[in-house]
């Protein structure tokens, strides 16, 4: 939707009080457009005669809309809207009726905004009345006018956020006598034993006598939540008032019960799955210490180095299990799991004498936990070999991490400063295991591209592990 105040410095000759007096109101209008299940458009005149620009338009969340285009920032010939017209002519409100389709009429209600004795806009509701059949209708509209006269000394927007259909609605007049109640809300009380809600009272003991429980939040004093009946209600309440005298006052009632069962029962299963993930990682980590006793038992150097791979592979599968235990997400940043495959590849594996810097660069990666463990096991095997093979005869090193966030794919680039890959590397039959683990973690079971090179400025500046992940992934429950 286009910015109302700009519409209105690009077109019209409103000043920028009356353009901010708009911009006040404009934060209930998806609020007021609820309460009258109607289409709102804000009309305000243009510099160019006989022409109406649609300043703003909100479609409403309790009413199905079909094929409604968005006309913000259209020009109407003022011939085309005479209710409106009139309107700004003597500033009274109107009803009349607009042919919405071929043969089918809807009501059109239309409303001043005044500045002093200047009308600087118009508001319009385009409501179809024969379908909503609500009775005591006419207390929605006169609310919701209320509502918009009331922004216009300026109003938070959280105690003013938009309806939804399951809302219940309670009005009432100024001396919190109920004049109108819709279904949903009904609904509401009529599980709670009480038979009509009109003529009643808001704090009548009838409507009170079954709330168990009542919190208020203190960060939203409107906003209560209360235990009734075995229900879970969220009950808003509005007051319009000026001077200190309350004009009326609007509640807004919504049983909550099943959201926080499902609530409650996602919580449960949360904790549940991260305490399946530290348990796998507990059961990982014992894995690798059995398999590190194993290697010190171990005579040959050869089954003591396969083993100690192991380790290491096991390790980084374990790290982002450590990671899904601490977190309700199932998702993984890539940097935080590579910071720790460093730590446990630097300690496994380097020589006290050596020193191993790392690097990171680029946007934080963040992929889902099947995805994030094949790209931990594949970046281990790469800093496993960068340790075992890229700085022959060295006392220090750097490996890094660069992260770059395409389109549709991610991109890893995992560098090394150290001797680069022989001249003859790519005529030279695989034999590193760990190299085929990467290449087929990378190419088979994430669908992505793997390619070790030099780096472009010559083989003295070390090796690059070029790695494409295209960002649709699977989704391992589709099976």
């Amino acid at each position: 939707m286009k910015d109302l105040a700009s519409l209105c410095r690009g077109y019209t000759t409103l000043s920028e009080m009356q353009i901010s007096l708009l911009m006040r109101m404009s934060v209930v209008f998806p609020f007021v457009a609820d309460l009258a299940h109607g289409q709102l458009q804000l009309y305000v005149r243009p510099r160019e005669a006989n022409r109406l620009l649609v300043a703003a338009q909100v479609q409403p969340h309790t009413i199905y809309s079909i094929g409604v285009t968005d006309e913000t920032g259209l020009l109407r010939q003022s011939l085309e809207e005479p209710l409106v017209v009139d309107t700004f002519h003597d500033g009274q409100r109107r009803r009349g009726k607009l042919e919405w389709n071929y043969g089918a009429m809807i009501d059109m209600y239309t409303f001043a905004i005044h500045d002093g004795p200047q009308v600087i806009a118009v508001v319009s509701f385009e409501v179809d009345g024969e379908r909503l059949s609500i009775e005591g209708y006419h207390h929605l509209l006169d609310t919701a006018v209320d509502v918009l006269e009331y922004a216009r000394r300026g109003v938070p927007p959280e105690p003013w956020r938009p309806l939804t259909a399951s809302d219940g609605v309670i009005i009432t007049d100024a001396r919190s006598r109920i004049v109108f109640a819709d279904a949903a809300a009904q609904r509401i009380y009529r599980v709670l034993g009480v038979g009509s809600l009109r003529g009643c009272y808001l704090y009548d003991r009838q409507l009170t006598q079954h709330v168990m429980r009542e919190t208020v939040e203190r960060d939203r004093p409107w906003q209560k939540e209360q235990l009734a009946g075995g229900m879970i209600l969220i009950r808003r309440e509005l007051t319009l008032a000026t001077g200190g005298v309350v004009k009326r006052r609007i509640v807004i009632v919504s049983d909550v019960t099943e959201t926080r069962a499902k609530d409650k029962e996602i919580r449960i299963k949360s904790a549940v799955i991260q305490e399946i993930h530290h348990r796998v990682k507990n059961n990982l980590q014992t894995i690798a210490s059995l398999l590190r006793l194993q290697a010190r038992r171990s005579p040959s150097q050869d089954v003591k180095a396969a083993l100690e791979e192991s380790i290491n592979r096991i390790l980084s599968i374990s790290v982002v299990h450590e990671f899904l235990s601490q977190q309700g997400s199932e998702d993984i940043d890539v940097q935080e799991v590579m910071r720790h495959i460093f730590e446990l590849v630097a300690h496994n594996m380097a020589d006290s004498q050596f020193t191993i810097h790392t690097e990171f660069t680029g946007p934080r990666l963040i992929l889902p936990s099947k995805c994030a463990s094949s790209v931990a096991l594949v970046l281990n095997e790469l800093v496993i070999n960068a340790m075992e093979h890229a700085f022959v005869g060295r006392r220090s090193g750097t490996i890094g991490l660069r992260v770059e966030d395409g389109p549709d794919n991610w991109h890893l680039d995992l560098y090394d400063d150290g001797v680069g890959l022989p001249e003859d590397f790519a005529q030279r039959p695989p034999r590193s295991l760990g190299l085929q683990i990467a290449r087929t973690l990378i190419e088979g079971d994430l669908g992505g591209t793997f390619e070790l090179a030099n780096d472009p400025r010559g083989r003295e500046h070390g090796t690059h592990a070029y790695i494409c992940i295209p960002k649709d992934q699977p989704n391992p429950t589709d099976d």
